[in-house]
């Protein structure tokens, strides 16, 4: 079976008719520098988007904060009128300030323009899932109630403007409070091979049946890691980001995967970790180049 039609398998997410493919694509970079404003070439970020459909993506992470407007108006551009299977799935709780700053906005208001904006700029009557996306602090989640919020997206649910929630950003305990306010279908964290802080919260989500989906694959390597990861790419005849993809396909069948890029070369560079199989001492050599838990760190 090709890639495209591949793309390491798919996954159903609970309770819903969605089936992913585990290869997405994240679309934040198809905005400015930062994530502000217009790309330098609209026609090229619309080439990758309409490639990702051609490639067998059904999966495509986006926010109305991004640009802000910009990124979403890209994809309405490129993919409008969507492809029946496609998932669109977008985050709100945060905006940018004029200085191109991430600041919360969880207020009932700001979700509710945070929502109608997405609507707009998409062109969607519905959106299939929404990301509760929470601050957190500069390591990663902290934490503390998401009922607020969350109670306020659940009634936009109840009201057709989305059809899933999901949460991204947060602890175990987080989610086990968004439980009791609605179903959850995909939590979205910062998680690779050096960063493992979440590898608990992975299994029990596996157990779930709920989607995991990690974001900066490459983010955070201490210069020991990385080297480890390009002797790895060197002997495998792969790119760092190819194994750092498969290291993460192989972690556990619930991992959906949406590495982002405004280039097709890299996008279907990003595809080939599809079929990249890792052999086990190299899987092994890139645990052991792992940073120990938070909770051990901290011990």
């Amino acid at each position: 079976m090709s890639l495209a039609t591949n793309l390491s398998g798919s996954f159903t997410l609970p309770k819903s008719l969605l089936t992913l493919k585990r290869i997405g694509y994240g679309a934040m970079q198809l905005a400015g520098p930062n994530v502000m404003g217009a790309p330098r070439d609209v026609d090229a970020a619309v080439a990758v988007l309409r490639e990702a459909i051609a490639l067998g993506i059904n999966h495509i992470d986006t926010s109305d904060f991004y640009g802000p407007h910009i990124t979403n108006q890209i994809i309405r551009q490129a993919l409008h009128p969507y492809p029946e299977n496609l998932v669109i799935v977008t985050k709100v709780g945060a905006r940018r300030s004029a200085d191109g700053s991430w600041l919360p906005a969880l207020l009932r208001q700001d979700l509710a323009e945070a929502i109608h904006d997405n609507l707009r700029n998409l062109g969607l009557d519905a959106i299939n899932i929404v990301n509760l996306r929470l601050m957190g602090d500069v390591h990663g989640p902290s934490e503390g109630s998401l009922a607020e919020p969350l109670t306020t997206l659940a009634e936009l649910k109840k009201q057709g403007l989305i059809r899933h929630l999901g949460l991204s950003n947060v602890t175990p305990t987080q989610l086990a409070e968004a439980q009791t306010i609605s179903e959850i279908v995909c939590v979205q964290n910062q998680y690779n091979v050096a960063h493992r802080e979440d590898d608990a919260f992975i299994d029990d989500l596996a157990k779930q049946g709920i989607a995991y989906v990690p974001f900066f694959p490459l983010g955070g390597f201490t210069p020991l890691q990385s080297s480890v990861l390009e002797s790895a790419a060197k002997s495998l005849d792969a790119t760092p980001m190819q194994v750092a993809l498969a290291w993460l396909l192989q972690r556990s069948p619930n991992i959906l995967l949406i590495p982002g890029t405004s280039s097709v070369e890299h996008l279907r560079e990003n595809i080939k970790a599809a079929s990249l199989q890792l052999p086990q001492q190299t899987v092994a050599d890139l645990n052991a180049s792992a940073a120990k838990p938070l909770a051990d760190r901290l011990t």
